[in-house]
């Protein structure tokens, strides 16, 4: 399993790489940084999107259409339809999610910011992920950029990620842990 993430993450990077490197030359570093967080929202919160990007029986054309219609909806970047254009017919889409973190973490770099990753049960307001970077950002001393993820598995709470450091405050872990000391006594 250790191998199989290693070689996504890898995958994920050389896209974001030349994503990265074809927005800057562009000067829509921001544009498609903007485009791709929609994007990963749309993901997080949308179970037939993250079925249509990992479905091994839709073909090539079919999963290339359908994003691309997605896209065209939302008023997406050309940029980033481009790339989930080349993904989808490379049969690659299954790394999208991961070739976004992987943008947003090289663009926090190039601006001498922390990444950090918050995932919720539901989709955050803006106030409340201003809140959360403004706690990062007491923390660690330097500008914070949230990936926001959204997983109703946690029932409640947040979970946050800068680095290797990671504050799990879900409502799920504290019942498994409340379980677990009820399971000893």
């Amino acid at each position: 399993m250790a191998a199989q993430d290693t070689g996504l993450s890898g995958l994920a990077e050389r896209y974001a790489a030349a994503l990265f490197a074809l927005a800057d030359e562009r000067g829509q570093l921001d544009n498609v940084a903007t485009d791709l967080g929609r994007l990963q929202i749309l993901i997080g919160t949308s179970a037939d999107l993250r079925a249509l990007l990992r479905s091994p029986v839709l073909s090539r054309v079919d999963q290339a259409r359908a994003l691309a219609a997605v896209l065209e909806r939302l008023g997406i970047n050309p940029i980033v339809k481009n790339l989930a254009g080349l993904m989808a017919k490379n049969r690659r889409l299954f790394a999208l999610e991961r070739t976004i973190t992987a943008y947003r973490e090289r663009l926090a770099r190039h601006r001498g910011e922390v990444a950090a990753e918050v995932i919720s049960a539901i989709p955050l307001k803006p106030e409340h992920l201003q809140a959360v970077r403004d706690s990062v950002k007491r923390v660690v001393g330097r500008d914070v950029t949230l990936d926001a993820k959204v997983d109703p598995t946690l029932i409640g709470g947040l979970i946050v990620k800068v680095g290797s450091r990671m504050l799990d405050n879900s409502l799920r872990t504290k019942l498994q842990n409340l379980e677990l000391a009820l399971k000893g006594t």
